[in-house]
């Protein structure tokens, strides 16, 4: 997951607490199962990378949430590395495997705090953990001096950089999410899908510099990334709603793998689902 613009308004009453659009870029030779009911941990929403073992978003009937994006830093990747995905799939899948106990998988800050003790073993991540219930979403990057933290209310964008990094693609879909809000307060997710499926590229004035070759920064520049081995495998759009007590959850997915793990591209394959939050906190 290279690309998340998301908008938060943990205060709702009636109405949209989390609303989000985000493309996953990756290797088209990595197979991975597409988003879908977990049959070994029932009760998570997720797709499923088949390498390594974990997930770059996904959501559970208690109402926890996470995504991760990938931190750009070339000269700082280690092989030996433990798969990132896990840290993901670790926080949906804590409360169902009974892995609350000593409250280091209680709330997202906790669980970033514990996840930040050995957050140095990995490639560089930005991880975004939450819990609807709980009101709570937290960020943590394990490449920045900042600590984990709640995040304020408002519309924030993740990328390849820490939280709201000023790239072109960020900026530009943060605001475009902005403006589509304020417009509609819960707009189509067919729509959201479509914000992200953007594949124009950055200015050479605007790019960033992260230490790969300029074609290469120029092609990553996208908000949905073609190149002929890696790029915009999915794109998920996701909102949560209010209801008085009740909390109900929408998702969709785009992607360009029906399940057989052959590339089609461009990407028509859809997955949608909607349940109501189960949990209670006392």
């Amino acid at each position: 997951m290279c690309l998340i613009v998301f908008d938060w308004r943990p205060d709702a009453v009636d109405g949209p607490l989390f609303t989000l659009a985000a493309n996953r870029d990756e290797f088209f030779r990595r197979t991975a199962e597409p988003i879908g009911w977990w049959d070994d941990v029932p009760g998570v929403l997720a797709g499923r990378d088949l390498l390594g073992g974990g997930t770059w978003l996904g959501m559970s009937r208690d109402g926890r949430f996470a995504a991760l994006t990938n931190y750009r830093a070339p000269n700082d990747m280690r092989a030996d590395a433990p798969t990132r995905g896990t840290l993901v799939s670790d926080w949906l899948t804590s409360a169902s495997l009974g892995l609350t106990n000593g409250n280091a998988h209680e709330t997202p800050l906790a669980y970033l705090h514990h996840v930040a003790q050995t957050g140095d073993i990995y490639n560089g991540f930005n991880l975004l953990v939450g819990d609807w219930t709980r009101r709570e979403l937290a960020w943590y990057c394990n490449r920045s001096s900042l600590a984990p933290a709640l995040l304020a209310p408002g519309t924030h964008g993740i990328s390849n950089a820490i939280l709201d990094t000023e790239w072109p693609k960020l900026v530009n879909k943060r605001a475009e999410l902005g403006t589509l809000l304020t417009r509609n307060a819960m707009p189509p997710l067919e729509r959201l899908i479509d914000l992200m499926r953007d594949p124009r590229v950055a200015a050479d004035d605007q790019l960033p510099s992260t230490g790969i070759p300029l074609e290469r920064e120029r092609a990553l520049s996208a908000a949905f990334i073609e190149t002929p081995e890696y790029g915009t495998r999915g794109t998920t759009a996701l909102r949560v709603v209010a209801h008085g007590e009740i909390v109900s959850v929408a998702v969709a997915e785009r992607s360009d793998d029906n399940g057989s793990h052959r590339i089609v591209r461009p990407g028509d394959f859809e997955r949608s689902f909607a349940f109501n939050v189960e949990r209670e906190i006392a």
